[in-house]
């Protein structure tokens, strides 16, 4: 039986995106290893930027790959990165294979291609966004004010939108039977990062503590109390 490392990534960039949460991606893959023969032999997640290349659980998925000689197994490309540079490196290094469970029989010349258009895309998104910005300024905005006002809510949405990506995998460390205090070891353990804030180093945190695991749980139940219509006492 072949071995598999599956990868799943979510960024603040992507909480709008449709249908690529962390528990799609993941039942994708599933889906793919149940029908393709494949045994996994471990999983890796981060909740960082697909333009950073040196994202930790990403690292320690390849090393894995390479050393149990197993192919990583993404659910679709960008997951994996929104840098061609980086997929075009993978794809040259030929000590790892990757495959894309949307489109499994891609050669490389089509996933370079594909790199290169993911890539493009994420700098069109940033440079409508700088576009927006400086419109708004000339137009007499005070940005000050449109971070207060603005900005905050953009903030609470993508708090909540990290806790709706965080929370099934949280849930299904519950369901196995985990204690909060195992949930937060195995989170570390994983090296999934534990805010969508970025840190004054420009890196991200990737240490959990009962707190956030807690924070986590009374955010996305609480969502999912509204989304009922009904509010619940937690």
């Amino acid at each position: 039986m072949k071995k598999a490392v599956a990868y799943y990534r979510v960024s603040t960039e992507d909480q709008g995106e449709s249908g690529l949460g962390l528990e799609a991606q993941r039942y994708a893959v599933l889906l793919f290893l149940e029908h393709n023969n494949y045994e996994l032999v471990g999983e890796f997640v981060d909740i960082m930027s697909g333009k950073i290349a040196r994202r930790p659980s990403l690292l320690q998925a390849i090393k894995l790959c390479k050393a149990h000689k197993a192919t990583l197994l993404i659910a679709r490309q960008n997951r994996l990165a929104r840098n061609a540079a980086f997929i075009c490196d993978l794809c040259d290094d030929k000590q790892i294979e990757f495959i894309s469970v949307d489109a499994p029989d891609a050669d490389e010349f089509v996933i370079k291609i594909k790199a290169v258009c993911d890539e493009q895309e994420r700098r069109n998104i940033s440079i409508q966004t700088k576009a927006a910005l400086q419109v708004a300024k000339t137009n007499g905005v005070i940005l000050g004010i449109y971070g207060r006002e603005v900005l905050s809510k953009k903030n609470k949405e993508n708090a909540d939108a990290f806790a709706r990506n965080c929370y099934p995998l949280i849930r299904q460390l519950l369901d196995k039977g985990l204690t909060i205090r195992k949930i937060v070891s195995e989170l570390n353990r994983r090296r999934v990062v534990s805010t969508y804030r970025r840190t004054n180093t420009g890196g991200k945190r990737i240490k959990w503590h009962l707190a956030t695991v807690h924070g986590v749980i009374k955010r996305a139940r609480r969502i999912e109390n509204k989304t009922d219509g009904v509010e619940h006492t937690l």
